[in-house]
Order: structure tokens, then sequence, then C-alpha cells
């Protein structure tokens, strides 16, 4: 990957590894941000590590997820997120300023910077030229106390735009056909690097669209130049200051390469229930819908936004139909007060929400019993709306807010000629709900409310691990399905025996009682086990309860971080033995520390089957170190401590 902007970025940040695909690498984080429901964790596990103050250049806490209050918890948690971010050196983002990735690009984002985010969308930030790495919540912990963040080196993609985008053919349209092409775990273990003479056509919230939902490809990050129309946006933000130009060197070595026509695109739409599980929407128009909901972090910028008001003009929404629109940021919202564009939402019968995450995430607005809801978001995993039986469809906002006049999927392009909407010169810039840390942080108190719990200790590896099968799974299952989001779950992100309750709920109830039952166990998955979202709870609950090791054919990137931070050895075997184990099967793996320190090569006896085969848990040292330590925590402490 010679000269690639990825190659420039890691080199300038590196601090330990080389530079070669797959290998692991350590390097500095200059920016770091969380979000409300892995955020909590995150600072109590800061706060596990008896530091007083954060070391990055710049960590911001935002709470723009779990903004419901149906009960004390949120509340008591957005409370001690506001004073423990006041007396750690967190620059706090209020309830209503907006979605993390949003404000961060437009508030905060610097080109070549790194950002490292407790939320598998922060690669978001690659459309402003940084590299923006989604972690669970531990490891932006430890970046917050000044360590390296590990990764393995991607390989990276060089994904050439040529022409530009046709009428009516947005930027998820884009990333909807990288998604139809590569498909949601084409992206493991690489990043993707925009270049060619179609980026120039796009500007910056258009890019962040593309670098937000690589996040679905399973890739580290994705990233874009930063050119002029970079400097022109930061300068519309009130931040040219902050530019800097960051290109691909003449000679950038790629180790793939793919080329788009944009101009050859049209509008397209995922099917449930994967987000590449793609077709052009002229196949589904006429398909009845209940429900449309427009924003998120991929399609709520200011362009977005007008666009579908434009649409929405003047007109009404179907009959029977409902449709919900979240604002990115306050920003935004404002711009939208400011001008008539609220108001053509507001008489087409749209619903104004505020500007958060709200439905994407499962906060509210769940779908009618066997309807199709119509999504502008980035996510349709089974049970992500909160309707189990509900189809969800994600689409441009374009395609949304026409398919909401008509009560059916369409084609926008029957609407006739497109809405034209420009960046404004200046954005209408409030910095007043982004609150600085306290210069005197002996005068804050961190303030805890009966649901905060401590972070759980965790033990030490044992030497052999025998247990049941608890729980066979088959591909692609995502960090929903481990662990469920939602307005009844979210309220007990910090409290880790409550929420490990749920663990596995959407597929298996009773699996809680089943591990405390067996004193613990094994789970067995298929291909990309842990898509998805990058919330730790997805290990940290199973932990909680007594599992200590995930088989499977192959794990999602952050997911499988997550699992060894949490002292879960994640083994990989082969899709023959995967049909081999059944749930229930006890299985027995002898002296993995001496497997761990011999490039992991295990041996792994089901003793229910009477048959043993070969299996890998391949481990870079240092999370050899982290996995016998019992988890990251008490590796951190330790090298803090020495």
């Amino acid at each position: 990957m010679k000269g690639t902007i990825i190659e420039q970025i890691l080199a300038d940040h590196l601090v330990a590894g080389q530079l070669e695909s797959g290998h692991e690498i350590a390097i500095t984080i200059d920016q770091a941000l969380t979000q409300d429901i892995t955020g909590t964790m995150a600072y109590l596990q800061f706060e596990a590590l008896g530091l007083e103050r954060v070391r990055t250049e710049l960590s911001v806490s935002y709470v723009d997820h779990n903004t419901l209050q149906t009960g004390f918890e949120n509340a008591d948690d957005h409370r001690f997120l506001q004073t423990v971010a006041a007396k750690r050196g967190i620059y706090f983002s209020r309830p209503g300023n907006g979605i993390c990735h949003q404000v961060q690009l437009e508030r905060f984002g610097i080109p070549g910077k790194t950002l490292l985010g407790s939320d598998s969308h922060t690669p978001t930030a690659g459309g402003l030229g940084m590299v923006g790495i989604g972690a669970g919540g531990l490891d932006v912990a430890l970046a917050m106390a000044g360590m390296p963040f590990y990764l393995r080196t991607p390989q990276v993609l060089g994904v050439t735009l040529v022409g530009e985008l046709p009428a009516w053919v947005a930027a998820h349209d884009v990333i909807l056909w990288l998604l139809q092409q590569l498909s949601v775990s084409g992206g493991v273990g690489k990043a993707l690097e925009y270049r060619g003479p179609g980026v120039t056509t796009l500007n910056v919230p258009q890019r962040a669209t593309l670098t937000n939902m690589g996040a679905e490809l399973g890739a580290t990050t994705s990233v874009f130049p930063s050119d002029e129309v970079a400097r022109e946006f930061l300068y519309a933000q009130g931040r040219e200051e902050d530019w800097t130009a960051v290109a691909t060197d003449e000679d950038a070595e790629y180790e793939e390469e793919m080329t788009l026509e944009l101009s050859a695109l049209e509008p397209m739409i995922a099917q449930p229930h994967s987000p590449d599980n793609v077709v052009p929407v002229t196949e589904l128009a006429g398909v009845p819908i209940a429900q449309v909901c427009i924003g998120s972090c991929t399609n709520s910028s200011y362009q977005e936004m007008m666009t579908v008001a434009q649409i929405l003009r003047g007109q009404q929404i179907a009959e029977g139909l409902s449709l919900t629109i979240s604002p990115g940021s306050r920003q935004v919202l404002e711009m939208l007060a400011r001008s008539d564009a609220l108001a053509d939402m507001i008489g087409a019968g749209a619903r104004i929400l505020e500007a958060a995450c709200g439905p994407c995430i499962g906060m509210g607005q769940s779908p009618p019993t066997d309807s199709v809801t119509l999504r502008s978001f980035n996510r349709n995993f089974p049970g992500r709306s909160g309707t189990k039986s509900a189809g969800i469809y994600l689409a441009s906002p374009a395609v949304c807010a026409a398919s909401a006049l008509a009560g059916e999927l369409v084609d926008p392009r029957e609407l006739g000629e497109p809405p034209s909407i420009q960046l404004p010169e200046h954005f209408l810039v409030d910095d007043s709900m982004i609150i600085p840390p306290a210069e005197d942080a002996n005068s804050v108190k961190v303030q805890y409310g009966p649901n905060i719990k401590p972070v759980p200790e965790q033990q030490p590896l044992a030497e052999a691990l025998e247990g049941e099968i608890l729980l066979k799974v088959g591909d692609n299952i995502s960090t929903d399905e481990i662990m469920p989001a939602g307005a009844k779950i979210l309220p007990l992100r910090s409290n880790i025996p409550a929420i490990s309750e749920h663990a596995f709920a959407p597929i298996d109830r009773d699996f809680p009682a089943r591990v405390r039952q067996q004193g613990g166990g094994m789970i067995l998955g298929g291909r990309n086990y842990g898509q998805g979202s990058s919330r730790e709870h997805a290990a940290l609950a199973p932990a909680y309860l007594g599992v200590r090791a995930v088989l499977a054919v192959s794990f999602a990137r952050i997911h499988r971080a997550n699992l060894i931070n949490f002292g879960i050895a994640p083994i990989e075997i082969s899709p023959e033995d995967y049909d081999r184990c059944q749930q229930g099967d006890e299985l027995r793996i002898a002296d993995i520390h001496g497997a761990l320190q011999d490039e992991g090569q295990l041996t792994i006896e089901d003793v229910t089957g009477e048959f043993s085969f070969t299996a890998s848990c391949q481990l870079a040292e240092r999370q050899a170190q982290v996995l016998l330590a019992g988890g990251a925590l008490n590796w951190a402490r330790q090298k803090l401590g020495s």
C-alpha cells in the first residue's frame, strides 16, 4: 500500500509494529469519542485505571443514542457522563446537540488525524481525510489513558470513482452498490480509500455517507482525500485553520483495486434482513409501506434534509403512513427552522424527532406487526426496528421521501426534475451545547446513580477450558442479536448484571439461565460472527455470565477484539467441524496457555461426539497476554502500574 493515504496517516502515528497487511501495529490516537450507551462503561473503565485526566489531544462525550428518559436510569447516566467529562478533561455534547459522527465531522474533525470511537460508525470521519476507527469502549478508555491502539494493518482497497452522480442518485446508492458487490464481510481486514476524478464531484457530507457505511462492509476504516472540497467545508464551519491537504502519492500501490462509474448508478434499496441484500428500487416498486424514517448518522446532513423538504413541499404523506425525520445535529435543525424547510416537512405530515439516533438504534418508532418500514439508515438486522416481524428496507432520503408520499416503494426519478441543493457558504455555528471540561477538576464530583454498577472483575484465563456448547448460531450473527438494543434494554448499559439477563434474547431467551445452570461454557458460531455495532456489551455480558470461549468459522473485527478484551478466547474452526459440533456437546481444550504461546494451534475434544479436531486461536503476542490476564483492563493495570 505504498503511498496511500491510509499508509501515510498510520505511518505518522505508528509506535510499534510494521505496516504490513495482517500484522499487528500500535498507533497513537489524537481524538476519541464516545456515545452514551457505550460511554458509561468506557468511563467507568477509565476511572478503574486510576488516572486523573485523559491524555488525548481531544476527547468528546456525546449523548445521542439513549435519549428517551422513561425512568431515572438514562437521566442518571447523562448526569454521570457530564460530571465525569468535566472532571477528566473531556468535552461534553449535551442531549439534543446531535449525533456524534455528524457533530464530530462538523465541529472537531481535522484531516490527517486519528480518531478512535466507541461506535462502529466512527469511520464517518474519513469523509474529511481522517482515519476514524470504531472500537469497543475499553479500547477507547485505554486510548484516552494515553496507551496506543492496536490493530491489524488492513489491506487497502483503492476505489476509483469516475464520472458524477445522475439526477436523483445519492451517495447512499453508491455504498449500497458497493455492499451488493462486496457483501457485509467483503471489507473485513481491509480499508477503503476513495480516489479518482469522481471524488471531486462529492462534497464532504456525501463522502461521509460512504465512509460511514463502510462499517457495513466490515472494513476497518474508509477515507477520502482532504482537498479543496474539504477546505471549503471547514471554511463554511468557521474552521478553515484546521484544514491540511491529505492526498494519495502518485506512485501509490493498492493491494486491491476497483472502479465505479458514478454516472451508471441508479437508486438502490437494501431488502430485509441484511445491508448487502441490495437491488435497484425499480425491482420493488409498488411494495406497500407503513412507515418511513429519515435520518441517522448516515443521511441527516443539511443537504439531505433540504432535499427531503423540497420533495415534501406542498404535498401530503400517504394516508395511514407514519413519517419521522431526525436531523443529524442541532446545527442542521436550527438551519431548517430558520428557513421554510421545517415548515414544509411539518406541513406534509412529518413527525420531527430530536437531533439524535432515535429509530436507528431502536429507540422508539417500532413499526406495526408484519409491516414494511423504509429507512435512510445503515442497518436492517432482524428485530433492530423493535418489531421482529417487520421488514426493514434501506434507501436514500430521496427514495424515502418520494415513497412516503406514495405509500409504497417508488423510484424518485418519477418525480421529474430533482431538487438542487448546495451547501451553504457559512453554516450556522453555535457551540453553546458543547461543554468544555472544568479548569479545576477538584471542584467537580462525579455523580453515580443507583443503576450504575462497577466494572465486573475478570479472572485470568484457566489453563484448560471445559464446558458445554451452550448455543449454536449461524452465519453473520450481529451484535444486535447477541446483545439487543431498544428502549427497554439500553438503560441497563451501565449495569452489567442486569443487562446480562438479555444476552442472546432475540435468539434464545433461556440462554442466561442455561449458562448459570451449567456454570459457564462456550458458544458456537458460523461465518462473520459478531458483525455490526461495536457494542462491547456483546462480549462483556457473556463474559460476566461465564462464557470462556467462542468457536466460530470467522469473526467480525471489532467483536473479535472485544472478546479478547474481556477474556473470552476467539477460536476459529473449519466449516466441517462447525457442522459436526452440536449445541449441548461437551468440549474439552487442554493446555490453552501452551497453545497461545505456540502459534495458537489447539486440539479440541468433543466428548459427547467422541471425536477431536484442530482449531486456531492465533493471536499477536500482546493479545495473548491480554487473554491470559483475563482481559485488557487487568493487562492495562499491570502496564500502567509498571
